[in-house]
């Protein structure tokens, strides 16, 4: 927080190559920040800071309007199809101090392709170098996002339905993480509309936290 009207959030995207983390990124910020496509292959290879237009009166607190201003780390798939985990760890640790050094990190979002099955090694190794760069207390920082969301509404599931016959994999996630998801569709509502919800979800996390933030060297 920059003054008592205004408040920063910080987030950091994490998850597999083709998870849709750059195109979350961009539903955030409102905006084409980042890069986004199909590909067979990995496509973002470095850590990219992105910053929102100014959202007034997005929330209240203490009586007062607060004006919110989303600040989003979009970081390299893992595994990824070009480089080494020590890389890619390596590349989101020296971001991580570089941009949320003192201001700290809000929350980190784990990006997972809704219509797509969690394999056990694969999440276990992105699990193991989340906690390896947020430190022990990564589960009470991190929130999963289900991207694709709407493909689970094409197959019939609702939401509690789809989390109700999740894989073991994914329920030992969730309960890691104490239950906290958000599913992004990319239908039907506008994508402002889209955006709105998924920050409210993240702005009830954050005050579940009370604003603490983890913080780098």
């Amino acid at each position: 927080m920059t003054d008592s009207n205004k408040m920063i959030i910080n987030l950091a995207l994490f998850g597999m190559t083709q998870s849709g983390k750059s195109s979350a990124g961009n539903i955030l910020l409102g905006s084409t920040d980042f890069h986004s496509s199909f590909s067979p292959c990995s496509v973002t290879k470095d850590c990219c800071l992105g910053r929102s237009c100014h959202l007034c009166g997005f929330m209240r607190r203490g009586g007062q309007e607060i004006t919110l201003q989303i600040q989003v780390l979009d970081t390299p798939g893992y595994p990824h199809s070009r480089l080494t985990k020590k890389h890619v760890k390596q590349e989101v640790k020296e971001a991580l101090a570089h941009h949320f050094g003192q201001a700290g990190l809000h929350l980190a979002l784990l990006v997972q392709r809704a219509d797509m099955p969690l394999c056990g090694q694969e999440v276990s190794d992105l699990v193991q170098m989340i906690q390896e760069l947020l430190g022990h207390a990564w589960k009470n920082y991190t929130a999963i996002l289900f991207t694709h969301a709407e493909k689970i509404e094409e197959a019939g599931f609702s939401e509690d339905k789809y989390l109700h016959e999740a894989s073991d994999t994914l329920l030992t996630l969730l309960n890691s993480v104490q239950h906290r998801y958000i599913f992004q569709y990319k239908k039907g509502n506008s994508l402002n509309e889209q955006r709105i919800k998924i920050l409210e979800r993240i702005m009830e996390f954050i005050k579940e936290n009370c604003y603490q933030v983890l913080t780098f060297k």
